[in-house]
């Protein structure tokens, strides 16, 4: 039996008798204990009055031999552990009740220019330290801040033994409301570089290929292995580093205090060569724990060893203490994703793309079907909790600003959780809906750890296109080039799209320009229809006016000629008048009266011949008189128009 089936032997029954599904916890869990089972089970499950102690007699009679602990050199010099006695009965007579022994948790504490050494059992509660810290450094427990736990902030009242803490680990304290003094300066320079962010450019040797990190100040070294562990899938313990400075001695530092380059600084990492497989077994086994001095929590992949994830926990990831992404079977998209939303940012920091809330259609209809200018590609995240490099994915390619800001400028983003199987498959039925088989296809072939996926999406007039599909084991690097990549092929999309929508528009434009010409032209006509139609029948009327005012005028001139009384004869008895009546046509009108006549009969004749008394006024020459002014019923003899008189017409003014 070599050395790694061992120990994944007793990492699966820890899982298996204990439920713990993190195969970091339970290396730890060993670790802490030794390396054996009993003891790390009765850690986890403590019996009513003691704990369990296998016999290494048993323990060598089953597991055929024992696992030392990492900082021993022989085996002698640690109890064996059987991995068959954590789960089937034990003899009595092979085990003894024993005082269990607590478990002592190590913190370093750091405080401007001060680092302070605790020691405590992990039921003590967080108050507890931050009393012990008064105590030492003077400062109200109301005044201080511990920072530095990996669970983000916690209660006072929290006890340890929840937090399932590594047995070393590195805190520090801030006091926001004490101002430093100038004793104090150099550790306010490590205060703010607690809040910087250092970009670490770390160089894979043996890929040769380059990882470029942004981590926060306060991120310990030891963290920054274990995401190197998930990009490059080197575990831990197995990582031999260069280019760490000599001050970073201990794996608990915060990158900070390890007096690395700001803001940038250089690192190489490559597997470290195996032990000879002659070795004794003491010797493989001392090899497990090859880790930093603070805890050795990533192990190979279960498949070095020909055993699948489920089989070494016993059970699913399903039982991940993390709260969920997304809620499973959730009536509403819109609500869904808003949780999505609040967990990721709970979980990365407020630093994330814009996710848009919404259905996967209506993100379909923002990205594709605008103004070509407004058209944008559509980035569709999936999310997998159960993958090993969600969490790299998320902290340190989704969350980079660059990524950030390049995809909130280009891209709709919206995003889907598929750790549970119902959303995964509410999530392919969307996908067939609009991006049809093919594509739903391409997501069912992808395993849970190849996830997180990135699909990006262009849309195109008959159908959307899928560019490209990013695994999760990539850098922000190569994700900003092959977002940069799927760019240039929508930009030339982007652009003939636009060149024929200008033309339509420009086509659109011609026709709408005719349309309304002709418009304004048939307006036009049919005003100057309108008024030429006016014209006419004004005419029409006017002249329809005319005729019967001549009409009138011609029956009323028949009518006064034929009530004139008719002309004496020139030897007539009777006193005649002899009248002679200019025209202003020049001719002259000739008649005689008797003087006895009126002037009515003299104004009716002049009117008889198509000059009426309303019109013209009729004058004797000298001297100058209107007759028409005169008493019409005046003679002529008394109007002194006799025997002869020559009298001319003039209209009225």
């Amino acid at each position: 039996m070599t050395k790694d089936l061992k120990c994944t032997t007793l990492v699966i029954h820890l899982g298996a008798c204990t439920g713990i599904d993190n195969i970091a916890e339970a290396i730890t869990l060993l670790e802490l204990n030794n390396w054996d089972l009993v003891a790390a089970i009765n850690g986890v499950i403590p019996q009513e009055n003691g704990i369990l102690q296998s016999q290494s007699e048993a323990a060598d009679a089953a597991a055929g031999g024992s696992v030392p602990p990492p900082s021993s050199s022989s085996s002698s010099s640690s109890p064996a552990s059987s991995s068959t006695s954590a789960f089937c009965p034990v003899n009595p007579s092979s085990r003894h009740i024993v005082e269990r022994q607590p478990r002592m948790l190590n913190f370093r504490v750091e405080y401007r220019q001060r680092t302070i050494e605790l020691v405590l059992e992990e039921g003590s509660t967080v108050g507890e330290i931050k009393k012990l810290l008064e105590a030492d450094l003077g400062i109200p427990v109301s005044k201080m801040q511990l920072k530095g736990w990996k669970s983000g902030d916690v209660s006072d009242s929290t006890v340890m033994r929840s937090l399932h803490l590594p047995k070393n680990n590195s805190l520090y304290v801030l006091t926001p409301d004490i101002a430093p003094t100038a004793s104090t300066s150099k550790n306010s320079d490590l205060q703010e570089s607690l809040n910087q962010n250092f970009l670490l450019v770390i160089s894979h040797r043996e890929a040769q290929r380059d990882y470029s990190l942004n981590f926060p100040g306060s991120r310990t070294i030891q963290e920054v292995k274990r995401n190197i562990s998930d990009l490059t899938n080197i575990p831990v313990r197995h990582q031999q580093w260069d280019g760490w400075p000599a001050s970073a001695s201990d794996d608990s530092m915060t990158l900070a205090a390890s007096g690395i380059t700001y803001p940038c600084h250089h690192l190489s990492v490559c597997r470290r060569s195996s032990p000879a497989n002659s070795q004794e077994p003491t010797e493989e086994c001392a090899d497990v724990h090859m880790v930093s001095d603070s805890e050795g929590d990533d192990f190979e992949d279960a498949s070095e060893f020909g055993v699948d994830d489920s089989e070494m926990f016993g059970m699913g990831s399903s039982t991940c203490r993390k709260s969920p992404m997304m809620p499973e079977n959730s009536e509403n998209e819109a609500d869904a994703l808003l949780h999505f939303t609040a967990e990721f940012s709970s979980r990365y920091g407020e630093t994330h793309p814009m996710f848009f809330i919404g259905s996967l259609e209506a993100a379909s209809q923002e990205a594709f079907y605008g103004k070509a200018r407004d058209r944008k590609l559509l980035a569709i995240y999936l999310h997998n909790d159960d993958s090993v490099l969600s969490n790299v994915f998320c902290s340190q390619m989704m969350c980079a600003d660059s990524i950030v800001s390049y995809l909130s400028q280009n891209f709709i983003t919206w995003a889907w959780d598929v750790t549970k199987e119902a959303n995964k498959a509410r999530l392919l039925t969307m996908c067939t809906r609009h991006f049809g088989s093919v594509v739903t296809q391409t997501i069912r072939t992808y395993k849970t750890d190849q996830f997180p996926l990135l699909l990006i999406v262009m849309g195109k007039r008959t159908s959307n296109e899928v560019l490209n599909v990013i695994q999760g084991n990539t850098t922000v690097d190569e994700l900003m080039m092959r977002l940069m990549g799927a760019m240039e092929i929508f930009t030339a999309q982007q652009q003939e799209d636009i060149k024929d929508e200008d033309e339509r528009e420009a086509r659109e434009t011609v026709k709408r320009e005719q349309d309304e010409a002709y418009r304004v032209s048939l307006e036009a006509d049919r005003k100057k229809r309108e008024v030429q139609e006016r014209e006419e029948a004004e005419q029409v009327r006017v002249e329809r006016m005319r005729k019967e005012q001549e009409d009138e005028k011609e029956a009323i001139r028949l009518s006064l000629e034929q009530a004139l009384p008719p002309e004496p004869d020139e030897d007539s008895v009777e006193q005649i008048s002899k009248l002679r009546i200019r025209t202003p046509s020049g001719e002259f009108l000739e008649r005689r009266f008797l003087g006895s006549c009126k002037l009515q009969v003299l104004f009716d004749f002049v009117a008889s011949k198509g000059y009426p008394f309303e019109e013209f006024k009729l004058l004797t020459t000298f001297p100058r008189k209107n007759i028409t002014q005169l008493d019409s019923g005046s003679t002529l003899l008394e109007a002194k128009l006799f025997p002869q008189e020559t009298l001319f017409l003039e209209g009225k003014e």
